[in-house]
């Protein structure tokens, strides 16, 4: 199970806000933000379709942050993934909500100019309490009743001023958008303020959560994160990681002990792994540095974590240089990764080393071509790449790579 990273309901808030400012630029919270900004060009669309489509992508906005709020609450540090929390329900509410304040906004800009800011303040000041109360029961009724704004204000008090300016500064970034655009390229324009838009809304969100979940007690909510955390073992890891450290000092071999036992039984999070390594380094025990490197390489991948394995990689080939991962589809998905990330040494390292481990497995031509590629690319090596391809085409003359392995072999033997 992947690590629950949790925070503790008595963080102060201020360090809450500090970090919030980089919340929707993390994680799933980011690539989110990216792709609705982008998906706003459907506004562009001809009469109600574009309209209509614009509505959808505004649900899907507000759908989101309300499981921002949600997650934030539950005591989650990392943003959740799309569709992890929350309801369709709360997602259209919010639409309808906010689409509302947006149109008001629009009307006494062009009809009753005087009227911007009381409509903005307003709207300001009731949206949290709006948005809170739908995340949470997607109740309309419920969130849009006066006695119920005065109830979650007063549940807060000054705190609920945060979010108050984060929504008046998303209004008038709307305003200035509809009064600005005239002056930018469309197409441009439209993703930029859209970026904006759905950072301020997530962000907004994720601090109400905070809020909530600083006062957790007071809405009758159990956060998950901890219990989560808890059920998993993760927070008796912490306390081992913490006990094996200080033993370490004086007992070395006793800490390994533990932190061996515990790698025994299941799945271990990052800090064990590290922490026992840095054990075996200071004990000069090289051959079991490198046997667990096997294992934790085999864990990371197992766990979606390959640029992770790729760096214990790097650690082992620094203690042999002759050592590969023992498994295949490890060695062949790390050299891949690699060679995309401008790896070269390691992904040529890695196709060598699964010709000579896996000489007639079927994947043995795509390494070994990937390798011959790599080789290439550098002229003092082209006597190493052009043995390399004579190897893969006496080895396999009826692979479907051939002619591209063949085709390597001429483009080596031309003249520069």
């Amino acid at each position: 199970m992947p690590r629950v990273e949790v925070v503790p309901a008595d963080t102060p808030f201020g360090e809450r806000l500090a970090a919030g400012f980089g919340y929707p630029l993390r994680g799933a919270a980011l690539a989110t933000c990216v792709v609705l900004a982008l998906v706003h060009y459907v506004g562009l669309l001809p009469s109600w379709t574009g309209v209509l489509a614009s509505a959808l992508v505004w649900a899907a906005t507000w759908r989101y942050a309300a499981d921002c709020l949600l997650h934030t609450a539950n005591g989650y540090a990392d943003p959740p993934d799309v569709g992890s929390d929350g309801n369709s329900a709360s997602g259209w509410g919010l639409t309808a909500i906010h689409l509302l304040v947006v149109a008001l906004c629009v009307l006494a800009i062009v009809f009753f100019p005087r009227l911007l800011w009381p409509v903005l303040i307003l709207s300001a000041l009731a949206l949290p309490a709006i948005d809170m109360s739908l995340a949470f029961d997607g109740n309309l009724a419920l969130a849009i009743n006066p006695l119920n704004w005065a109830r979650v204000i007063g549940g807060f008090g000054a705190a609920y001023l945060i979010p108050v300016a984060i929504n008046l500064l998303l209004g008038l970034l709307i305003v200035l958008a509809s009064v600005t655009s005239a002056l930018l390229p469309r197409l441009l324009a439209l993703p930029l303020f859209a970026f904006a838009y759905t950072y301020l809304i997530v962000l907004a969100f994720h601090l109400m959560g905070a809020m909530i979940h600083q006062r957790h007690e007071r809405f009758g909510l159990v956060p998950e994160a901890p219990e989560l955390a808890k059920a998993s073992g993760q927070d008796e890891d912490d306390r081992l990681v913490d006990e094996a450290r200080a033993l370490a000092a004086d007992e070395p071999v006793t800490a390994l002990r533990r932190l061996a036992e515990r790698l025994r039984l299941r799945s271990a999070p990052p800090p064990v792994h590290q922490l026992y390594r840095e054990l075996l380094k200071r004990q000069g025990l090289r051959d079991d540095l490198l046997v667990h490197g096997q294992i934790w390489i085999a864990a990371l991948i197992a766990q979606k974590e390959p640029r992770r394995a790729l760096g214990v990689l790097q650690e082992c080939c620094s203690l042999d240089p002759a050592f590969v991962p023992d498994d295949p589809r490890t060695c062949g998905e790390l050299a891949d990764l690699a060679a995309r990330l401008g790896m070269d040494r390691l992904a040529i390292h890695l196709g060598r080393g699964y010709l000579a481990h896996w000489p007639r497995d079927p994947q043995a031509p795509h390494y070994g071509l990937l390798a011959a590629r790599l080789l290439g690319a550098h002229a003092d090596q082209h006597a190493d790449a052009t043995t390399l391809l004579n190897q893969l085409a006496g080895a396999w003359p009826e692979h479907p790579l051939r002619a591209e392995i063949d085709a390597q072999r001429q483009r080596l033997a031309s003249p520069a």
